[in-house]
């Protein structure tokens, strides 16, 4: 793996899988199978420790608490601070933290909203051979709705 980040690492290894004739397309577990049975992937203690705090992360994202208001609410939120991420509970948190952590999460959705925008050009301009597909990306309204209806 040397000169190769870990992303590249296992896009590698997805090509491998590929060129092998297995099913495509296929899911992350198949691969990673077929990743472990030809001995190009094994369990190590750095990686294991890594998958359990991904775990313990998604754990935390997904902890939703109702607030006096009634509103479904992410119990905790993580901020970046250089390198370190430290996570913190909505119910006891400093405005500095939340402040971070609401800042950051909002730069992850503009970074998916051009993400899609760029996904979307490039199918309209090399793929696709119909009408072609609008993307708005005002939420105004999506966010009305939802709130209107009680999400």
């Amino acid at each position: 793996m040397a000169g190769l980040t870990l992303s590249e690492h296992w896009r590698r290894i997805v090509d491998q899988y590929r060129r092998a004739g297995a099913e495509w397309p296929a899911k992350s577990e198949e691969i990673a199978q077929w990743a472990i049975d030809n001995g190009l992937a094994a369990a190590h203690p750095r990686a294991f420790l890594r998958q359990c705090a991904e775990e313990i992360s998604r754990a935390m994202r997904e902890e939703y608490i109702v607030d006096p208001q009634g509103r479904s609410v992410r119990a905790k939120h993580a901020a970046r601070d250089g390198q370190t991420v430290l996570w913190d509970d909505i119910r006891t948190a400093g405005p500095h933290h939340m402040d971070v952590a609401f800042a950051q999460r909002r730069q992850q959705i503009v970074g998916d909203c051009r993400q899609l925008k760029t996904d979307v050009d490039s199918y309209n301009e090399n793929a696709n051979p119909g009408p072609q597909i609008v993307m708005v990306f005002d939420f105004t309204d999506d966010l009305a709705e939802l709130e209107a209806i009680g999400l």
